[in-house]
């Protein structure tokens, strides 16, 4: 056990007897929705992993303590309270100054695999920005963590081509959930093939065990597209807007993605917020039907 975390009695009793467990990112709480619907869709998506047989394991860091399992009121004070956007990068020293804050992809995929946690499911990752230099830091840390990533694409506002290039420069599996095209997170199809293509959670826990097996250190990507999303051009208008925006703005850094993202919710009429919530609840789902897929496999073999 690591001497920083903190685990609800729920999440570690099922890692300690095996059971399946889904972690779920904090940023979308803090950060990527407003209230109360970030709060509804935490609730939510725990809601749809408990329906499928696996535990929920929301990850944030509370007064420097990383958190894997979240109480009822601790997910109130990520939905309520104003708190860091915690990354990689900062986490050391804000868990040193005994600060609190939401998790990203790049951080909560670390934690959870540090906490013997084999699925992670998110909204859309990060990635490659269209303005030059700025890039995610869940690319290279999906590089570096093996753990199942279950989410929409990467989020609508990035350089999809640009995104998806380097996945494959940085060896990321990217696995397309019945469908050939990259989602792209409000949009469930885009221009942009996949070579790979899994359609069921069984068939992704295979290919999870056969990366251990031949030792490939990277997450397993799982793209998963929203049901009922928003046409692909209209989005792109979007979000070309918004960075246009941006740009005059002077906006740049940790702060552009969610300025993008409120200009999207507002040129979309609360559209995009309606979307996000929708697929961060069915990629909480087929994240749980995974983890007890994997939980199967291993049991059976």
């Amino acid at each position: 056990m690591n001497p920083h975390f903190d685990y609800t009695s729920e999440v570690r009793s099922a890692l300690e007897t095996g059971l399946p467990v889904v972690a779920l990112e904090s940023t979308v709480i803090s950060h990527g929705l407003p209230f109360p619907q970030n709060l509804e869709t935490a609730l939510g998506m725990e809601s749809e992993i408990r329906n499928v047989g696996a535990i929920p394991a929301t990850i944030a860091v509370l007064d420097g303590r990383v958190q894997i399992g979240c109480n009822q009121a601790q997910l109130e004070r990520l939905a309520h309270e104003q708190l860091e956007k915690l990354s990689l990068w900062n986490l050391p020293a804000l868990i040193a100054l005994e600060k609190s804050g939401g998790t990203t992809v790049a951080t909560t995929a670390h934690l959870a695999h540090l906490a013997g946690i084999e699925v992670f499911a998110t909204g859309g990752i990060g990635g490659v920005h269209f303005d030059a230099f700025d890039e995610s830091a869940d690319l290279p840390a999906l590089a570096r963590t093996p753990i199942i990533v279950v989410c929409a694409g990467a989020k609508s506002i990035l350089n999809l081509h640009a995104t998806i290039e380097r996945l494959e420069t940085l060896g990321v599996p990217v696995i397309g959930y019945g469908t050939d095209s990259l989602p792209a997170f409000h949009t469930p199809t885009s221009p942009h093939p996949i070579a790979a293509r899994l359609d069921t959670p069984l068939e992704v826990a295979k290919a999870q065990r056969a990366a251990r097996t031949l030792e490939l250190r990277q997450a397993i990507l799982v793209t998963n597209p929203v049901v009922d999303g928003i046409p692909f051009q209209r989005v792109q208008m979007w979000v070309e807007a918004a960075n246009h925006e941006a740009r005059k703005a002077g906006v740049s850094g940790k702060h552009l993605t969610p300025f993008l993202l409120g200009q999207l919710n507002s040129l979309s009429g609360g559209e995009s917020v309606r979307v996000n919530a929708a697929l961060l609840r069915g990629n909480a789902k087929l994240g749980g039907a995974i983890a007890v897929a994997l939980t199967q496999l291993s049991r059976s073999s």
